[in-house]
Order: C-alpha cells, then sequence, then structure tokens
C-alpha cells in the first residue's frame, strides 16, 4: 500500500467505523421507539417534551453520523494535510464541529417541516407526492447544481495560530452550507414518513453518495445517482470483453 492510499485509508476507516455503529444504533433506537418523535407528538398521551425532544435529538445526531460521515473523507484529509501533525486532530475537531452545528440548524428546520406536514397532510401517499414534486423540482433546478459541485471545493487553510483554528472551523461551516442546499430535500422527503425511517434514511444516504460521484452543468437537468450505475456497466463490460479476448 502506497503512503497515499496509507493516509486515504487512516481518515476512511474511521469515518465509515463511526457510520457503520450510527446504523446500528439507530436500528436499536428504532426497537425501542418504535414510532417517530415527530409522530409521537401527535398524539395526545405524548404530553411530556422530553419524551419526544430527546429521541428525536438522539436520532438526528445519530442520522447524520449515518449518514454524513462516508461524505467527508475527501474535506477531512483536506484540513489534515494542509495542517501540522501536532494540530491535525485539533483542526479536524474544529471542522467536524462547524459542519455539524450547520446540519443541527438545519436538522431543526427539516424536522419542522416534516412535523408540520404531518400535522396538516395526514394521508401518507399525498405527503410522500409532495416530498416527492419538491425533490424532482430542486434535482432539476441549476441551484442544486451549484450546491452539489462546491461540495467537491476545498479552500486554503492558514497553518499557524488563531488563523489555522478560524480556517477550519468556516471550512466546516461553508462544507456544511453546501452539503444541505445539496441534501435537504431528499432528506426532508425520508423524514416525512411515520414509519420505515431506517429504510428511507439508507436509501437517502445511498442516493446522496451516489450523486457526489457526478459533476454536471449548471442547468436544468436531471441530477441523480446515475454515475455508479455507469461505473458498473462499464466495469462488467470491460471483464466481458477480458474473458471474452482470453478464450479468443
Amino acid at each position: 500500500m502506497s503512503p497515499a492510499a496509507r493516509e486515504r485509508w487512516q481518515v476512511r476507516s474511521p469515518l465509515l467505523l463511526v457510520a457503520a455503529f450510527s446504523w446500528v444504533a439507530l436500528l436499536c433506537l428504532l426497537r425501542i421507539t418504535p414510532t417517530s418523535a415527530l409522530c409521537a407528538a401527535l398524539m395526545p398521551q405524548s404530553v411530556q417534551l422530553g419524551e419526544v425532544l430527546v429521541p428525536l435529538l438522539l436520532g438526528w445526531i445519530l442520522m447524520l453520523a449515518a449518514m454524513m460521515g462516508p461524505l467527508l473523507t475527501l474535506p477531512v484529509r483536506h484540513v489534515r494535510d494542509r495542517s501540522f501533525t501536532r494540530r491535525r486532530t485539533r483542526a479536524t475537531a474544529l471542522f467536524l464541529i462547524g459542519y455539524g452545528l450547520l446540519w443541527s440548524a438545519a436538522g431543526m428546520l427539516l424536522s419542522a417541516s416534516a412535523f408540520f406536514a404531518t400535522k396538516t397532510i395526514h394521508e401518507l401517499s399525498l405527503r410522500l407526492s409532495v416530498g416527492a414534486a419538491i425533490v424532482l423540482v430542486w434535482q432539476l433546478s441549476p441551484l442544486k447544481e451549484r450546491c452539489l459541485n462546491n461540495c467537491h471545493s476545498l479552500t486554503e487553510l492558514s497553518a499557524f495560530g488563531a488563523a489555522a483554528d478560524r480556517d477550519a472551523l468556516r471550512f466546516g461551516l461553508s462544507h456544511g452550507i453546501w452539503c444541505v442546499g445539496s441534501c435537504w430535500a431528499i432528506m426532508l422527503f425520508a423524514l416525512l414518513p411515520c414509519n420505515g425511517h431506517l429504510f428511507t434514511m439508507a436509501f437517502a444516504s445511498m442516493w446522496i453518495f451516489s450523486e457526489r460521484l457526478n459533476k454536471t452543468t449548471s442547468r436544468w437537468d436531471w441530477r441523480g445517482p446515475l454515475h455508479p450505475f455507469r461505473i458498473v456497466i462499464a466495469q462488467t463490460r470491460l471483464r466481458f470483453d477480458s474473458q471474452l479476448r482470453k478464450r479468443t
């Protein structure tokens, strides 16, 4: 293994482990609390505020770690590469704090929106239809393309003192802004059902991870997780051609 590959693995493996642990913890949380906190808030017997807020907050933190952890390999590597060895842990923590703060604020807005939709649109099929329409319009928009492409952007980071800390935190905030901008619609859609959140969030996670492989043009066009399918088809074709050449 080359030094560059070893460095990538040192960044990627902890993020994947955290994501895997978070998926397992989410599964355990859903077994303990079968209905979501949003739907529980609509029930008359849910009179204790803590009974609603605590599962909602814990679930959102685990959801964020599970879904977004694998997407942070590139920016975390950038922070580590631009930091001295003694500052790497601190810089990475500041980046993650900034990123987490943005997603926490977005999570409150998305959860409030899902709560409002659940309270006003009682029919699940109608609620999902409205959510799917929002996703479709956003996926087609040029602003979605701008957010998606900026998720790949890396900024200059200072190496010394307070400026290095400020830049790491600012990079986390800015990366969080573009990530929220790219993912908010599919995340909102995944929050709309009262049950089956683990399935919808797993689907949204695969969607978000797949579309990060794309860099699109600034126009009204479809943006979705098609690139991985093209990769699989291309690799299958190459292997088939290779086997065919060996036989001939």
